[in-house]
């Protein structure tokens, strides 16, 4: 460990050493790295830590929010000037496609959440959607079911067939686990699966409001049609899935245990959906006390 000298006893040094206090101070320059270069060896290892662990998918301002937690004092310009140096860029945005079937003769519902993206509180808003991926064995069709409070996953089902089961499975997951009380909605487009007698029972038999988008209006289902465009740029465009069960276990595995607990979420102040939920609850807790 380097000795730090103020100037008077940098002086009375050199003159008993016989030096030149410049020749000092080069040597002292000489004797491994400074705090600076050490400083910025350690953020680049933190930067490699958040990124490796995202698995390859955060940008700037999510790494750069990883730092700021782990307790580093740095801005986000550097953080994005340090990961360009290291070669560290998240994959680019690929565009979704929209798998709706709304060439059907069954019941359409009014649309109730008209844009309303934000809600005071857990299981008020559902927002639902499915999307495929494709295996060498051919396609897997996923169904997932968010909340629109945390965009957490709350339900979720993957099969080989594009059938209203699939969504039914997902639903039926998504109320076991989260146990709705009556007035949530549950939005979706207008596809087959979700206007199907069977699907729209469930959901009147648990008290829930069905709301639908309009025709040729997208935008209110854009928050899920969102997930599965990032699960696609995360995950999916990553992979050659030989099989259909191998892109389920790794699709089963990015929504509990990434996504939902890890992945930061720009909307929710770079937090994720569990943390954001968690962070309600204790909130809630000690408003009641």
């Amino acid at each position: 460990m380097q000795a730090h000298y103020d100037e008077h006893s940098v002086v009375k040094m050199c003159k008993v050493l016989e030096v030149s206090k410049s020749g000092y101070y080069k040597w002292l320059r000489n004797q491994g790295p400074s705090k600076k270069e050490a400083y910025l060896k350690e953020i680049r290892q933190k930067i490699s830590k958040s990124f490796h662990e995202s698995q390859g998918t955060y940008g700037s301002p999510r790494v750069h929010n990883d730092l700021v937690e782990w307790g580093y004092t740095i801005s986000q310009k550097t953080v994005a000037r340090l990961m360009k140096e290291m070669g560290l860029s998240a994959s680019s945005k690929e565009k979704f496609v929209v798998t709706t079937d709304s060439n059907h003769d069954m019941k359409i519902y009014p649309n109730l959440l008209k844009r309303q993206f934000k809600t005071e509180g857990p299981n008020q808003v559902w927002v639902v959607d499915i999307t495929y991926i494709w295996t060498l064995e051919g396609w897997v069709y996923l169904s997932s079911v968010m909340d629109l409070f945390s965009r957490k996953i709350v339900g979720w089902r993957m099969g080989g067939r594009m059938k209203k089961e699939l969504p039914i499975q997902a639903l039926n997951m998504a109320i076991t686990s989260r146990q709705p009380g009556e007035g949530l909605v549950h939005h979706s487009d207008r596809g087959s699966q979700y206007c199907s007698k069977e699907y729209t029972d469930i959901l009147k038999a648990n008290g829930i409001q069905i709301s639908m988008s309009r025709k040729g209006d997208p935008y209110d289902n854009a928050c899920i049609e969102s997930f599965h465009a990032t699960i696609k740029k995360d995950l999916i465009h990553r992979r050659r899935f030989e099989t259909r069960a191998a892109a389920m276990r790794a699709i089963n595995y990015y929504i509990s245990s990434f996504y939902n607990e890890r992945r930061k979420h720009s909307t929710l102040g770079y937090v994720s959906p569990n943390q954001f939920e968690r962070k309600h609850q204790q909130i809630t807790e000690e408003n009641i006390s």
